[in-house]
């Protein structure tokens, strides 16, 4: 493994994480997940942490897919241990604490969909295409992707996409609800700074507890979600985020969050 195929920058709590294997279309093999995955430990424990942004290398691709290459000669077994390191790791993408965002710069394709999908939201440059497009090489998504998707765009888009194998444009995307905004390329860029921005001047502790109120809370009934969110909003109390920025609104400026 080499941490050469997983580039990652951090700033003032906002880690980017590009994958860097451009000329192979960022594709997905064991290597890249295990890089991934340790980042991603790291980054559990990193008590500053603000956001997570996801890219890949070069224009064409965000990801184009899991490494054909690698997975061709699998036998059962081993694909099996494959899928789980990659249902490993992108689980432990999603379960961060703060808001994970992916920047989508072309091909976002098969586990490249999947990726996405765990993230919280994505955006999408012009050129991006999405699909899950298993069934065209004889298997079906198996890095989460018979189940992020439906839970993203509903069943029978899902049931549609992963049974043709069709592709997408990012429109496309757009309207089905898979990414949350569409841009020209060069503009992804100047996206990712301004949601920096955003995010930094946020309280750190406030966004994860948002995070976690929506996460956590889908999986209850609207009773005990709604529980859950004043739990969570009464914690916000405790600390110094409320009475600084509740202060500062007072104060007309601009609020402190260290």
């Amino acid at each position: 493994m080499s941490d050469a195929v997983i580039k990652r920058t951090d700033d003032a709590g906002v880690v980017t994480l590009t994958l860097q294997r451009p000329k192979a279309l960022n594709a997905l093999n064991s290597d890249v997940l295990a890089a991934l995955e340790s980042h991603l430990a790291d980054l559990e424990g990193q008590a500053d942490l603000r956001a997570v942004l996801v890219t890949g290398a070069g224009e064409k691709a965000f990801v184009a897919g899991a490494d054909i290459t690698e997975m061709r000669d699998k036998t059962p077994e081993q694909a099996r241990a494959f899928a789980a390191q990659a249902l490993r790791t992108i689980k432990r993408l999603e379960q961060l604490p703060v808001p994970v965002v992916a920047l989508v710069n072309g091909f976002c394709l098969g586990g490249g969909c999947e990726l996405a999908l765990a993230c919280d939201w994505a955006v999408a440059s012009d050129n991006a295409v999405f699909g899950q497009p298993e069934v065209l090489l004889g298997v079906i998504p198996g890095f989460g992707g018979t189940q992020r998707l439906p839970r993203r765009v509903g069943p029978a888009m899902a049931l549609d996409l992963v049974t043709t194998g069709r592709k997408i444009d990012a429109q496309e995307a757009l309207r089905i609800g898979l990414v949350n905004q569409v841009m020209p390329q060069a503009e992804l860029a100047a996206y990712a700074e301004t949601l920096k921005e955003q995010l930094q001047g946020n309280g750190r502790q406030a966004v994860r507890a948002a995070k976690q109120a929506v996460h956590d809370g889908q999986d209850q009934d609207l009773d005990s979600a709604l529980a859950l969110e004043t739990s969570l909003f009464a914690f916000c109390f405790a600390g110094d985020e409320q009475k600084e920025g509740m202060s500062a609104f007072v104060e007309k400026r601009k609020p402190d969050f260290r």
